[in-house]
């Protein structure tokens, strides 16, 4: 019996951003037209405007746009699209919208709503594969959610004990917990993220297991019965169980691995008959043996660096999939060239626990040497509602060493300047000797994050004599002739802040655009050799160095040597900031967010370090605690409520001030 045929013509992408951009891409290759959805806070973004057509789904948070499945559903009436392409994140692995899809006559470009049923829920899948004969971790993925119980299976488990949600992925809803009284914060906090993100609020248990590889499989499978696997990806990089830098193949796997991980993973998709692309993801321990985690049913965030060794187009084998059409290739056809590294540009500051930054980014200048996957322009939003990955940076050498050197040159060369990202942070990954040494385990960050963390006392002091001078003159540009004449050769005091470290400069010009300048015990020469509107060039300490920048009024954003820097004028300013570290008891937001849990109330004694408030930006938790300890004599926000970076959102009267 032949198997039918399901042919489309026009696709709805059912996300935004980079990975919206990506399907718009092949499928106009392939001739396909399509359609773009958004949020009101997507308004103006880029995908929006490379689709053929567009519609408007609801309001910036998540839950009100892009996880509505009858407005999506309704869109692609509105637009005639046929078929639905979901991207990964939001409803890429919701069964509900695979049946809706279905149910409304509309083509889904992945595996069918019971795959997802059976993979995506991480105890189900979990079951399946213990079924299976696959290796899984030792764990707890029972229905008896109740505190005593998942305490009780925690402490037969073993201590440390990772929390998971069984939904979703990306690190979301994942917590691990040392010990037993750790355990039941770390429970309700995972539970509270996971109802947020994925609305289900289940998790299951797992053993941890100390300092293992994230390895994981990439699959494909059609309605055929043909399943193949295109190697493994090794994603042990990672902060707050998010992967940060991908790499195939792995340094950690040889051919004999690969073959028989490969094979595991097409059983496991042979067995539920499943369909399209997908991943199956496994913990690689020190001897050599792995167990199954979860499966990703879906395209997953770093499938470019499978795209570069294999030279395939995974987005046009998901779309020839879902028309019917068989794989175009064995597994004996497939063919691994070259190594690829790829690493995630967020928008976080590493030196704040990784915070998520919104904002308006003023540069964005991308280099053409790397494979670069980003929605982004100058003068974009980084608005806060959705994930913090901003860019995808790719390299694919004929080496390991030779994409890792290629991708930090790249990474160097990238301008991401007016929202503070990982960019420096993921250039130390790369540099640091145990990553160039393919050492790297999922324990990496945690183990060297103060080297990961370390600025460059050196480059700073240069950075900090560049700033200055270029401080002068932008501002100086706009003085009058005649005073810049007069005044050039009269020492210049500066007072500015370089990313938060106060400094103060003495500037003198022997002669135009020549500086002396003396920060604290440091004396350097520094030349301007050449001024343009967003570029400089300087000579420093006679070394030649090219600035990239940005002045807005006091502010001045810097890119040198591939660091960002921001530097605040404070020359000219009548009274300093008070109160930011929270000496005046006041609990500031963080971050642009939405309060999900109130710890406090009004009234409460609390220490300093204690929760008080939580919110939730770009799909993550954040404990918010208490500056220092006292009475907490106001709350100024609630569950639900929206609020702005530097809001203040509780007081607190110091224990001194406190009544007995």
């Amino acid at each position: 019996m032949t198997t039918p045929t399901t042919p489309f013509r026009k696709i709805l992408i059912a996300n935004r951003g980079e990975i919206a951009l990506r399907i718009i891409r092949t499928a106009r290759a392939l001739g396909y037209r399509t359609v773009a959805v958004y949020s009101t806070a997507d308004a103006g973004a880029r995908h929006v405007r490379e689709a053929d057509q567009a519609v408007c789904i609801g309001e910036p948070l998540p839950a009100q746009s892009y996880l509505r499945i009858a407005a999506l559903v309704e869109a692609a009436r509105i637009a005639g699209a046929d078929a639905v392409h979901p991207g990964y994140g939001f409803l890429a692995e919701n069964e509900d919208f695979a049946q809706a899809c279905k149910d409304a006559g509309l083509v889904f470009i992945g595996p069918s709503a019971e795959a997802i049923r059976s993979m995506g829920h991480k105890a189900g899948a979990k079951a399946l594969m213990i079924e299976a004969g696959v290796p899984c971790i030792p764990g707890y993925q029972g229905e008896d959610q109740g505190e005593e119980r998942m305490a009780q299976e925690a402490a037969r488990i073993g201590f440390p004990v990772m929390v998971k949600a069984t939904a979703g992925g990306g690190g979301r809803g994942m917590r691990l917990a040392p010990s037993a009284k750790e355990f039941p914060e770390l429970l309700r906090s995972a539970r509270s993220e996971a109802q947020s993100a994925f609305g289900d609020p289940e998790v299951i248990l797992e053993r941890a297991i100390v300092e293992p590889r994230h390895i994981e499989i990439q699959v494909f499978a059609d309605r055929h019965g043909n399943a193949i696997h295109l190697g493994e990806r090794d994603c042990s990089v990672q902060r707050r169980h998010q992967k940060l830098v991908e790499e195939a193949p792995s340094p950690a796997v040889d051919a004999e691995l690969r073959a028989r991980m490969g094979a595991v993973a097409v059983k496991a998709v042979q067995a539920i008959r499943y369909e399209g692309a997908g991943t199956l993801e496994f913990l690689l321990d020190r001897e050599g043996r792995f167990y199954f985690m979860e499966m990703n049913t879906r395209l997953q965030v770093e499938h470019p660096v499978t795209e570069a060794i294999t030279g395939l187009d995974l987005v046009a084998l998901q779309l020839r999939v879902a028309a019917g059409e068989p794989l175009p290739l064995t597994q004996e056809q497939v063919r691994f060239s070259g190594h690829a590294i790829e690493v995630r540009l967020c928008a976080e500051d590493a030196d704040q626990g990784f915070m998520p930054q919104s904002g308006t980014m003023a540069l964005w200048q991308m280099p053409a040497a790397l494979r670069v996957e980003h929605a982004l322009e100058p003068g974009a939003e980084i608005p806060p509602y959705y994930d913090s990955m901003i860019a995808k940076l790719i390299a694919h050498g004929d080496t390991r060493e030779s994409a890792r050197r290629q991708l930090l040159s790249g990474l160097e060369d990238a301008v991401a300047l007016g929202v503070t990202t990982n960019q420096g942070f993921l250039q130390r990954c790369l540099a640091h000797p145990v990553f160039a040494a393919g050492g790297a385990t999922t324990a990496f960050i945690a183990q060297h994050l103060d080297a990961l963390l370390a600025p460059d006392a050196a480059l700073r002091v240069r950075a900090a004599a560049i700033a200055a001078v270029l401080l002068d003159e932008t501002t100086g540009a706009r003085r009058p002739a005649s005073a810049q004449r007069m005044t050039h050769r009269l020492p210049i005091g500066l007072r500015f802040e370089l990313d938060g470290e106060a400094l103060t400069a003495r500037l003198t010009q022997p002669s135009r655009h020549r500086y002396e300048v003396e920060i604290g015990a440091a004396r350097l020469d520094v030349v301007l050799d050449a001024l343009q509107a967003d570029t400089a060039r300087f000579t420093c300490a006679g070394l030649g160095e090219r600035v990239v920048f940005h002045r807005d009024g006091d502010s001045l954003l810097l890119h040198l040597r591939g660091q960002p820097l921001r530097v605040q004028d404070q020359t000219r300013a009548v009274a300093q900031r008070r109160g930011e570290q929270g000496g005046d008891g006041k609990l500031r937001a963080s971050m642009n967010g939405r309060v999900v849990a109130v710890l406090a109330a009004v009234g409460d004694v609390v220490q300093a370090g204690q929760p008080v408030v939580t919110l939730e930006a770009m799909k993550m938790e954040h404990i918010h605690a208490a500056p220092c300890a006292g009475r907490l004599v106001a709350l100024h926000v609630k569950t639900g409520d929206q609020v702005a970076s530097r809001r203040v959102v509780a007081e607190i009267e110091a224990e001194a001030a406190a009544p007995a």
